[in-house]
């Protein structure tokens, strides 16, 4: 689970087409072989599920560079050894969830620069990304652990197709999606 919301004017607060938007920007700079999408989180915990459930949806779409599917979760434990794997060069993406405020919840917040993972479950781990997305997955409050594990899965199954539709639409995949087998059934 990524950052809390901050206003520290670096992130901005996006709902889907704004994420179009964001995406299209990247892909006017980036191809996307240069492109690698880090998907953190884990299958174990219905909030924290969101890196990966849009982890396989990328591939569903078609994305060749993908790092944290539902086979193969990049959570806490194996975050550094995933993203030393990853090609010199490339232009990562860093997608995580996150609480935030009642307002946000369901929002993204997006940004040029990294996301700083599990901060909002107080672990101290390396800010990643040269883009990230961090999606509000539910409201903040004193037990993060307890909201992750009790978050809707719908909802977060919800955003992470949102999430890659947007990337798929900005990079030019969406209907390359549509006739691929989900790697999510």
């Amino acid at each position: 689970m990524g950052i809390r919301e901050q206003g520290n004017g670096r992130r901005y607060k996006k709902d889907t087409e704004g994420l179009t938007a964001f995406f299209r920007e990247i892909a006017a700079l980036h191809t996307i072989e240069q492109v690698t999408f880090l998907c953190i989180g884990t299958d174990r915990s219905t909030g924290d599920a969101l890196g990966p459930l849009t982890g396989s949806r990328l591939l569903d779409y078609g994305f060749p560079y993908v790092v944290g599917t539902l086979p193969n979760p990049c959570d806490a434990d194996n975050l550094l050894a995933q993203v030393a794997a990853i090609p010199p060069g490339q232009i990562i993406i860093a997608v995580d969830a996150c609480l935030g405020t009642l307002l946000t919840r369901g929002s993204y917040l997006t940004a040029a620069g990294p996301l700083q993972p599990a901060q909002s479950v107080g672990l101290k781990l390396p800010a990643i990304g040269h883009y990230s997305i961090a999606a509000i997955v539910d409201v903040n409050g004193p037990k993060p652990y307890h909201t992750l594990q009790t978050t809707p899965l719908h909802r977060v199954m919800v955003m992470a197709e949102q999430i890659s539709g947007a990337a798929a639409t900005g990079f030019g995949l969406e209907a390359y999606g549509r006739f691929k087998g989900s790697s999510l059934a």
